[in-house]
Protein backbone atom coordinates (compact mmCIF):
# COMPACT_ATOMS: atom_id res chain seq x y z
CA UNK A 1 0.00 0.00 0.00
CA UNK A 2 1.35 3.69 -1.31
CA UNK A 3 0.52 7.61 0.20
CA UNK A 4 -1.63 9.00 -1.59
CA UNK A 5 0.07 11.47 -4.05
CA UNK A 6 -1.37 14.60 -5.13
CA UNK A 7 -3.91 14.18 -7.91
CA UNK A 8 -6.61 15.79 -10.56
CA UNK A 9 -10.36 15.51 -8.74
CA UNK A 10 -11.48 12.18 -9.14
CA UNK A 11 -15.17 14.06 -10.62
CA UNK A 12 -14.52 15.77 -13.55
CA UNK A 13 -18.30 16.75 -15.32
CA UNK A 14 -21.39 16.72 -13.54
CA UNK A 15 -22.45 14.06 -16.64
CA UNK A 16 -20.23 11.88 -14.79
CA UNK A 17 -22.99 10.11 -13.33
CA UNK A 18 -25.48 7.18 -13.98
CA UNK A 19 -27.96 7.95 -16.25
CA UNK A 20 -30.82 6.95 -13.63
CA UNK A 21 -29.99 9.97 -11.83
CA UNK A 22 -31.20 11.95 -14.25
CA UNK A 23 -34.08 9.77 -15.02
CA UNK A 24 -35.60 9.89 -11.58
CA UNK A 25 -34.27 13.53 -11.41
CA UNK A 26 -36.54 14.74 -13.93
CA UNK A 27 -39.53 12.54 -12.74
CA UNK A 28 -39.18 13.90 -9.44
CA UNK A 29 -39.15 17.62 -10.57
CA UNK A 30 -42.12 16.86 -12.29
CA UNK A 31 -44.30 15.06 -9.86
CA UNK A 32 -43.02 15.91 -6.57
CA UNK A 33 -41.02 18.75 -6.57
CA UNK A 34 -41.15 20.01 -2.92
CA UNK A 35 -40.15 17.07 -1.65
CA UNK A 36 -37.42 16.89 1.24
CA UNK A 37 -35.10 14.14 1.87
CA UNK A 38 -32.26 12.46 3.53
CA UNK A 39 -29.93 10.05 2.77
CA UNK A 40 -27.16 8.23 4.71
CA UNK A 41 -23.74 6.55 3.63
CA UNK A 42 -22.91 2.79 5.25
CA UNK A 43 -19.95 0.63 4.45
CA UNK A 44 -21.35 -3.19 4.64
CA UNK A 45 -17.89 -4.65 5.43
CA UNK A 46 -15.20 -4.15 6.93
CA UNK A 47 -12.63 -1.91 4.95
CA UNK A 48 -8.38 -2.64 4.65
CA UNK A 49 -7.98 0.78 6.50
CA UNK A 50 -10.45 2.77 7.82
CA UNK A 51 -12.59 5.22 5.74
CA UNK A 52 -12.08 7.87 8.44
CA UNK A 53 -8.82 8.53 7.36
CA UNK A 54 -10.32 9.95 3.73
CA UNK A 55 -12.22 12.79 5.36
CA UNK A 56 -9.69 15.89 4.67
CA UNK A 57 -9.27 14.22 1.11
CA UNK A 58 -13.07 13.49 0.30
CA UNK A 59 -13.55 17.28 2.09
CA UNK A 60 -12.25 18.67 -1.09
CA UNK A 61 -13.72 16.86 -3.54
CA UNK A 62 -16.74 17.98 -2.66
CA UNK A 63 -16.26 21.41 -2.61
CA UNK A 64 -14.86 20.74 -6.22
CA UNK A 65 -18.15 18.84 -7.22
CA UNK A 66 -20.00 22.24 -5.54
CA UNK A 67 -18.04 24.35 -8.16
CA UNK A 68 -18.62 22.86 -10.96
CA UNK A 69 -21.91 23.13 -13.88
CA UNK A 70 -23.56 21.16 -16.64
CA UNK A 71 -21.36 22.85 -20.25
CA UNK A 72 -23.38 23.37 -22.86
CA UNK A 73 -21.87 20.64 -24.68
CA UNK A 74 -23.22 18.40 -21.97
CA UNK A 75 -26.29 19.93 -21.83
CA UNK A 76 -26.32 19.53 -25.50
CA UNK A 77 -25.88 15.80 -25.29
CA UNK A 78 -28.74 15.48 -22.98
CA UNK A 79 -30.86 17.33 -24.36
CA UNK A 80 -30.30 14.81 -27.72
CA UNK A 81 -31.50 12.05 -25.37
CA UNK A 82 -35.69 12.05 -26.73
CA UNK A 83 -36.66 11.48 -22.80
CA UNK A 84 -35.49 14.67 -21.56
CA UNK A 85 -37.68 17.37 -21.44
CA UNK A 86 -37.63 21.03 -22.00
CA UNK A 87 -37.89 22.65 -18.58
CA UNK A 88 -35.57 19.86 -17.00
CA UNK A 89 -32.50 20.64 -19.29
CA UNK A 90 -33.18 24.41 -18.08
CA UNK A 91 -32.84 23.34 -14.71
CA UNK A 92 -30.02 21.80 -15.13
CA UNK A 93 -28.21 24.96 -16.92
CA UNK A 94 -28.62 26.94 -13.91
CA UNK A 95 -27.61 24.08 -11.24
CA UNK A 96 -24.79 23.63 -8.86
CA UNK A 97 -24.79 21.39 -5.96
CA UNK A 98 -24.73 23.47 -2.29
CA UNK A 99 -22.41 22.74 0.02
CA UNK A 100 -24.57 23.11 2.98
CA UNK A 101 -26.60 20.39 2.05
CA UNK A 102 -24.19 17.89 2.73
CA UNK A 103 -22.11 16.86 5.65
CA UNK A 104 -19.19 14.89 6.48
CA UNK A 105 -17.64 13.67 9.91
CA UNK A 106 -16.03 10.66 11.30
CA UNK A 107 -16.95 8.16 13.95
CA UNK A 108 -14.69 6.36 14.87
CA UNK A 109 -13.19 4.58 12.23
CA UNK A 110 -15.90 4.90 10.19
CA UNK A 111 -17.46 7.73 7.94
CA UNK A 112 -20.51 9.64 8.74
CA UNK A 113 -22.10 11.22 5.32
CA UNK A 114 -25.68 13.15 5.50
CA UNK A 115 -26.99 14.64 2.54
CA UNK A 116 -30.33 16.27 3.88
CA UNK A 117 -32.30 18.69 1.67
CA UNK A 118 -34.59 19.60 -0.69
CA UNK A 119 -35.10 15.97 -3.09
CA UNK A 120 -34.98 17.36 -6.62
CA UNK A 121 -31.49 19.30 -5.24
CA UNK A 122 -29.60 16.45 -3.06
CA UNK A 123 -30.67 13.48 -4.85
CA UNK A 124 -27.56 13.87 -7.43
CA UNK A 125 -24.73 13.46 -4.40
CA UNK A 126 -25.35 9.73 -4.19
CA UNK A 127 -23.16 8.69 -7.32
CA UNK A 128 -20.39 11.23 -7.09
CA UNK A 129 -19.88 10.56 -3.45
CA UNK A 130 -20.03 7.08 -3.88
CA UNK A 131 -17.18 7.65 -6.46
CA UNK A 132 -14.97 9.65 -4.54
CA UNK A 133 -14.63 7.39 -1.55
CA UNK A 134 -13.90 4.13 -3.95
CA UNK A 135 -11.27 6.07 -5.55
CA UNK A 136 -9.84 8.36 -2.42
CA UNK A 137 -9.50 4.81 -0.85
CA UNK A 138 -7.50 2.81 -3.68
CA UNK A 139 -5.16 5.53 -4.66
CA UNK A 140 -3.85 4.37 -1.03
CA UNK A 141 -3.33 1.16 -2.77
CA UNK A 142 0.21 0.61 -5.20
CA UNK A 143 -1.17 1.14 -8.43
CA UNK A 144 0.90 -0.44 -10.73
CA UNK A 145 0.74 -3.99 -9.78
CA UNK A 146 -3.76 -3.25 -9.66
CA UNK A 147 -4.03 -1.74 -13.66
CA UNK A 148 -1.28 -4.88 -14.12
CA UNK A 149 -3.76 -7.15 -12.43
CA UNK A 150 -7.24 -5.84 -14.22
CA UNK A 151 -5.69 -6.00 -17.20
CA UNK A 152 -5.07 -9.41 -17.29
CA UNK A 153 -8.56 -9.99 -15.62
CA UNK A 154 -10.08 -8.10 -18.17
CA UNK A 155 -8.18 -10.05 -20.84
CA UNK A 156 -9.63 -13.08 -19.45
CA UNK A 157 -13.10 -12.16 -19.73
CA UNK A 158 -12.68 -11.49 -22.89
CA UNK A 159 -11.48 -14.17 -23.62
CA UNK A 160 -14.59 -16.32 -22.18
CA UNK A 161 -16.86 -14.59 -23.69
CA UNK A 162 -15.60 -15.29 -27.19
CA UNK A 163 -14.69 -18.61 -26.41
CA UNK A 164 -18.79 -18.77 -25.34
CA UNK A 165 -19.65 -17.33 -28.61
CA UNK A 166 -17.27 -20.38 -29.93
CA UNK A 167 -18.67 -23.06 -28.40
CA UNK A 168 -21.99 -22.91 -26.99
CA UNK A 169 -24.82 -23.79 -29.23
CA UNK A 170 -26.93 -20.56 -30.47
CA UNK A 171 -29.79 -19.86 -28.05
CA UNK A 172 -33.08 -17.89 -28.95
CA UNK A 173 -32.04 -14.35 -27.80
CA UNK A 174 -28.34 -12.87 -27.65
CA UNK A 175 -25.78 -12.36 -24.60
CA UNK A 176 -25.21 -8.77 -24.49
CA UNK A 177 -24.14 -6.91 -21.34
CA UNK A 178 -23.73 -3.53 -20.06
CA UNK A 179 -21.36 -1.71 -17.41
CA UNK A 180 -22.87 -0.61 -13.95
CA UNK A 181 -19.47 -0.06 -12.43
CA UNK A 182 -19.26 3.98 -12.09
CA UNK A 183 -20.15 4.04 -7.78
CA UNK A 184 -17.14 1.47 -6.68
CA UNK A 185 -15.05 1.98 -9.81
CA UNK A 186 -11.28 1.38 -8.80
CA UNK A 187 -10.61 4.81 -10.94
CA UNK A 188 -12.09 7.39 -13.30
CA UNK A 189 -8.73 6.27 -15.54
CA UNK A 190 -9.31 2.56 -15.48
CA UNK A 191 -13.35 2.49 -15.78
CA UNK A 192 -12.42 4.52 -19.09
CA UNK A 193 -9.98 2.22 -20.04
CA UNK A 194 -12.01 -0.90 -19.32
CA UNK A 195 -14.91 0.85 -21.73
CA UNK A 196 -12.84 1.57 -24.17
CA UNK A 197 -11.52 -1.92 -24.40
CA UNK A 198 -14.70 -3.40 -24.21
CA UNK A 199 -16.20 -1.52 -26.73
CA UNK A 200 -13.41 -2.20 -29.20
CA UNK A 201 -13.10 -5.92 -28.43
CA UNK A 202 -16.98 -7.25 -28.17
CA UNK A 203 -19.44 -4.58 -30.48
CA UNK A 204 -21.52 -6.80 -30.85
CA UNK A 205 -21.41 -7.88 -26.83
CA UNK A 206 -21.02 -4.65 -24.90
CA UNK A 207 -23.95 -2.38 -25.29
CA UNK A 208 -23.30 0.28 -23.05
CA UNK A 209 -22.84 1.80 -19.70
CA UNK A 210 -24.57 3.95 -16.99
CA UNK A 211 -21.48 6.76 -16.66
CA UNK A 212 -23.05 9.28 -19.34
CA UNK A 213 -19.92 10.97 -18.99
CA UNK A 214 -18.22 8.05 -20.39
CA UNK A 215 -21.34 7.11 -23.08
CA UNK A 216 -21.19 10.31 -24.51
CA UNK A 217 -17.05 10.41 -24.71
CA UNK A 218 -16.80 6.69 -26.12
CA UNK A 219 -20.10 7.05 -28.55
CA UNK A 220 -22.37 4.30 -26.31
CA UNK A 221 -25.52 3.56 -25.60
CA UNK A 222 -26.12 4.90 -21.92
CA UNK A 223 -28.39 2.70 -20.17
CA UNK A 224 -30.54 3.09 -16.97
CA UNK A 225 -33.93 3.25 -15.98
CA UNK A 226 -34.83 3.76 -12.00
CA UNK A 227 -33.24 3.06 -8.47
CA UNK A 228 -34.55 1.93 -5.55
CA UNK A 229 -35.11 5.60 -4.22
CA UNK A 230 -37.51 6.30 -6.72
CA UNK A 231 -40.11 3.90 -5.07
CA UNK A 232 -39.13 4.70 -2.02
CA UNK A 233 -39.92 8.11 -2.13
CA UNK A 234 -43.55 7.10 -2.84
CA UNK A 235 -43.87 5.59 0.57
CA UNK A 236 -44.15 9.30 2.14
CA UNK A 237 -45.72 11.59 -0.73
CA UNK A 238 -48.88 11.45 0.35
CA UNK A 239 -50.26 8.21 -1.66
CA UNK A 240 -51.75 5.56 0.66
CA UNK A 241 -48.64 3.32 1.56
CA UNK A 242 -49.91 0.05 0.34
CA UNK A 243 -50.52 1.74 -3.07
CA UNK A 244 -47.23 3.83 -3.10
CA UNK A 245 -45.71 1.26 -5.84
CA UNK A 246 -48.60 1.45 -8.39
CA UNK A 247 -48.24 5.57 -7.80
CA UNK A 248 -44.73 5.58 -8.52
CA UNK A 249 -44.74 3.10 -11.61
CA UNK A 250 -47.61 5.10 -13.10
CA UNK A 251 -46.23 8.14 -12.65
CA UNK A 252 -43.30 6.52 -14.38
CA UNK A 253 -45.49 5.60 -17.40
CA UNK A 254 -46.59 9.12 -17.18
CA UNK A 255 -43.61 10.73 -17.57
CA UNK A 256 -41.91 8.54 -20.45
CA UNK A 257 -44.38 7.31 -22.29
CA UNK A 258 -42.92 3.92 -23.38
CA UNK A 259 -39.60 5.11 -22.77
CA UNK A 260 -37.15 3.42 -20.21
CA UNK A 261 -39.60 0.60 -19.47
CA UNK A 262 -37.29 -1.41 -17.31
CA UNK A 263 -38.85 -1.56 -13.44
CA UNK A 264 -37.15 -2.69 -10.74
CA UNK A 265 -38.98 -5.58 -8.53
CA UNK A 266 -37.07 -5.20 -4.80
CA UNK A 267 -38.27 -1.80 -2.79
CA UNK A 268 -40.73 -4.30 -1.46
CA UNK A 269 -39.11 -7.67 -2.42
CA UNK A 270 -40.21 -9.72 -5.97
CA UNK A 271 -43.25 -11.49 -4.36
CA UNK A 272 -45.13 -7.85 -3.15
CA UNK A 273 -44.17 -6.01 -6.67
CA UNK A 274 -45.75 -8.95 -8.78
CA UNK A 275 -48.75 -8.02 -6.79
CA UNK A 276 -48.79 -4.52 -8.07
CA UNK A 277 -47.34 -5.41 -11.51
CA UNK A 278 -50.86 -6.26 -12.88
CA UNK A 279 -51.71 -6.67 -16.77
CA UNK A 280 -52.10 -3.14 -17.30
CA UNK A 281 -48.40 -2.31 -16.13
CA UNK A 282 -46.89 -5.42 -17.77
CA UNK A 283 -47.80 -4.66 -21.04
CA UNK A 284 -46.49 -1.00 -20.55
CA UNK A 285 -43.24 -1.84 -19.24
CA UNK A 286 -40.62 -3.35 -21.26
CA UNK A 287 -39.19 -6.18 -18.46
CA UNK A 288 -38.06 -6.16 -15.05
CA UNK A 289 -34.43 -5.60 -13.20
CA UNK A 290 -33.33 -8.12 -10.74
CA UNK A 291 -30.96 -6.41 -7.97
CA UNK A 292 -31.29 -8.95 -4.65
CA UNK A 293 -32.37 -12.63 -3.87
CA UNK A 294 -32.13 -15.44 -5.95
CA UNK A 295 -31.69 -14.49 -9.52
CA UNK A 296 -33.29 -18.41 -10.82
CA UNK A 297 -35.80 -18.15 -8.55
CA UNK A 298 -36.50 -14.36 -9.39
CA UNK A 299 -36.73 -15.19 -13.31
CA UNK A 300 -38.57 -18.12 -12.65
CA UNK A 301 -41.16 -15.66 -10.89
CA UNK A 302 -40.76 -13.32 -13.24
CA UNK A 303 -42.16 -15.98 -16.56
CA UNK A 304 -44.69 -17.19 -14.16
CA UNK A 305 -46.29 -14.03 -14.00
CA UNK A 306 -45.89 -13.11 -17.90
CA UNK A 307 -47.59 -16.45 -18.39
CA UNK A 308 -50.60 -16.11 -16.24
CA UNK A 309 -51.18 -12.97 -17.87
CA UNK A 310 -50.58 -14.12 -21.01
CA UNK A 311 -47.98 -11.87 -21.97
CA UNK A 312 -45.31 -13.62 -24.65
CA UNK A 313 -42.03 -13.31 -22.53
CA UNK A 314 -40.18 -13.01 -25.84
CA UNK A 315 -41.18 -9.84 -26.16
CA UNK A 316 -39.91 -8.72 -22.61
CA UNK A 317 -36.47 -8.45 -21.04
CA UNK A 318 -35.37 -9.51 -17.84
CA UNK A 319 -32.22 -7.65 -16.68
CA UNK A 320 -30.06 -8.96 -13.80
CA UNK A 321 -27.78 -6.49 -12.01
CA UNK A 322 -26.95 -8.11 -8.64
CA UNK A 323 -23.42 -8.76 -7.61
CA UNK A 324 -22.77 -10.23 -11.08
CA UNK A 325 -19.53 -11.18 -12.56
CA UNK A 326 -19.49 -13.24 -16.03
CA UNK A 327 -19.70 -16.41 -14.76
CA UNK A 328 -23.43 -15.81 -13.29
CA UNK A 329 -23.93 -13.65 -16.13
CA UNK A 330 -23.04 -16.82 -18.69
CA UNK A 331 -24.86 -18.99 -15.85
CA UNK A 332 -27.91 -17.18 -16.27
CA UNK A 333 -27.83 -16.83 -19.63
CA UNK A 334 -27.93 -20.30 -20.39
CA UNK A 335 -30.78 -20.70 -18.10
CA UNK A 336 -33.09 -18.12 -19.94
CA UNK A 337 -31.84 -16.93 -23.09
CA UNK A 338 -34.27 -19.29 -25.14
CA UNK A 339 -37.21 -18.65 -23.45
CA UNK A 340 -36.49 -14.21 -22.80
CA UNK A 341 -34.94 -11.36 -23.74
CA UNK A 342 -32.11 -10.70 -20.89
CA UNK A 343 -29.39 -8.40 -20.06
CA UNK A 344 -26.92 -8.29 -17.43
CA UNK A 345 -25.67 -4.80 -15.49
CA UNK A 346 -21.84 -5.54 -14.56
CA UNK A 347 -20.63 -3.34 -12.01
CA UNK A 348 -17.75 -3.22 -9.71
CA UNK A 349 -16.29 -7.29 -11.67
CA UNK A 350 -15.66 -4.96 -14.34
CA UNK A 351 -14.73 -1.20 -13.18
CA UNK A 352 -12.93 -2.78 -9.66
CA UNK A 353 -11.66 -5.79 -10.48
CA UNK A 354 -7.99 -5.99 -9.63
CA UNK A 355 -7.32 -8.19 -7.23
CA UNK A 356 -7.97 -6.35 -4.08
CA UNK A 357 -10.58 -6.23 -1.47
CA UNK A 358 -13.58 -4.19 -2.59
CA UNK A 359 -15.37 -1.75 -0.65
CA UNK A 360 -19.66 -2.40 -0.45
CA UNK A 361 -20.54 1.09 0.55
CA UNK A 362 -24.03 2.40 -0.34
CA UNK A 363 -26.00 5.73 -0.06
CA UNK A 364 -29.35 5.25 0.79
CA UNK A 365 -32.78 7.31 0.85
CA UNK A 366 -34.04 7.35 4.72
CA UNK A 367 -36.61 9.83 4.58
CA UNK A 368 -38.72 11.94 2.76
CA UNK A 369 -40.76 15.23 4.31
CA UNK A 370 -39.48 13.90 7.93
CA UNK A 371 -41.07 10.15 6.99
CA UNK A 372 -38.97 7.43 7.35
CA UNK A 373 -38.80 5.09 4.25
CA UNK A 374 -37.47 1.36 3.76
CA UNK A 375 -36.29 -0.68 1.31
CA UNK A 376 -37.24 -4.83 2.20
CA UNK A 377 -34.91 -6.05 -0.04
CA UNK A 378 -35.56 -9.76 -1.19
CA UNK A 379 -31.48 -10.20 0.31
CA UNK A 380 -31.76 -9.76 4.08
CA UNK A 381 -28.21 -7.94 3.92
CA UNK A 382 -29.55 -5.15 1.76
CA UNK A 383 -32.62 -4.29 3.71
CA UNK A 384 -32.41 -0.47 4.74
CA UNK A 385 -34.38 1.45 7.35
CA UNK A 386 -33.45 3.96 10.29
CA UNK A 387 -37.02 2.91 11.86
CA UNK A 388 -37.58 -0.72 12.98
CA UNK A 389 -41.64 0.49 14.00
CA UNK A 390 -41.97 1.33 10.26
CA UNK A 391 -40.10 -1.23 8.85
CA UNK A 392 -42.37 -3.90 11.13
CA UNK A 393 -45.38 -1.99 9.88
CA UNK A 394 -44.13 -2.03 6.22
CA UNK A 395 -44.05 -6.12 6.14
CA UNK A 396 -47.37 -6.13 7.32
CA UNK A 397 -48.68 -4.08 5.11
CA UNK A 398 -47.28 -5.95 1.94
CA UNK A 399 -47.05 -9.59 4.14
CA UNK A 400 -43.49 -9.56 3.87
CA UNK A 401 -42.35 -12.02 6.64
CA UNK A 402 -39.50 -11.40 8.75
CA UNK A 403 -36.32 -13.16 7.57
CA UNK A 404 -35.12 -16.14 9.82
Amino acid sequence: MSRPQTHAPVIRSLLETDLYKFTMWQAMLHRHPQAQAEYRFACRNTPQYPLAELLPDLERELDHLCSLTFRKEELDYLRGLRFMRTDFIDLLRIFRFQRDFISVTTDGDRLDIVVRGPQVHVMGFEIFVLAMVNELYFRRFDQGPAIAEGRRRLAEKIASIRAFARDEAPRRHPFQFFDFGLRRRFSGAWHEEVLRTLRDELPETFRGTSNVLLARELGLVPIGTMAHEYLQAYQATGVRLRDHQKAALEDWVQEYRGDLGIALTDVIGMDAFLADFDLYFAKLFDGLRHDSGDPVEWGEKALAHYDKLRIDPHTKRLVFSDALDMPKALALYRHFADRVQLGFGIGTKLSNDMGLATLNIVIKLTHVNGQPVAKLSDSPGKTMCEDQTFLAYLRQVFNVPRPD
